[in-house]
């Protein structure tokens, strides 16, 4: 499991961001939601909604209650549009 509570330092690190996302993609469910949360706020990486959405359904998916609230609070400044789209993404995962 990752440590989350580097995730406070990420302000711009994309070199963590980087190794955050090869752990979500093995996944790992704590890396899963620090990759929605880093996507939502643009830590490291530039902000993207629909790959927030995206991370944080796979870490519902496997459980993480956190997810569920961040994600409400993250569909609430999306489209549509990206929400069909972060679901599209989801359903081919």
């Amino acid at each position: 499991m990752v440590n989350l509570s580097v995730l406070s330092l990420l302000r711009n690190d994309p070199e963590v961001a980087a190794e955050l996302l090869a752990a979500a993609e093995k996944g790992d469910v704590d890396a899963q939601y620090g990759m929605g949360l880093i996507y939502a706020e643009g830590r490291g990486v530039v902000p993207d909604l629909v790959s927030s959405y995206y991370w944080l359904g796979r870490a519902i998916a496997q459980g993480d209650a956190g997810a569920k609230t961040l994600l409400r609070v993250v569909a609430i400044s999306m489209s549509q549009q990206q929400v069909e789209q972060a679901r599209q993404l989801l359903n081919a995962a």
